[in-house]
């Protein structure tokens, strides 16, 4: 049976905002998020949706609807608000 007591640990080296008692990956520093990371990516995917609504001649479809535009569009659409409403909390204090 595994002992419930936490070991003391001494590293001076490492300081970070979690504690390395009740998150072990802190001591590695993979704790925390990077969000400006995540608004990046997220910025590039509303970029690359986007870019998929301007396709060469082989891309064409069979069909005559737009429904996959539409699709693509909503959900650019839906993921720039997500990013913009994000940057606009994460500026005012709380």
């Amino acid at each position: 049976m595994a002992a419930t007591e936490l070991e003391p640990t001494h590293s001076a080296g490492v300081v970070t905002k979690v504690d390395p008692a009740e998150v072990p990956s802190a001591a590695w520093g993979w704790s925390g998020e990077s969000k400006r990371t995540f608004r990046i990516a997220g910025w590039v995917v509303v970029v690359i949706l986007l870019g998929m609504l301007f396709e060469g001649p082989q891309g064409a479809s069979s069909g005559s609807g737009n429904v996959g535009y539409l699709f693509t569009i909503g959900f650019a659409a839906l993921l720039a608000f997500v990013l913009i409403r994000d940057s606009i909390i994460s500026r005012k204090p709380r």
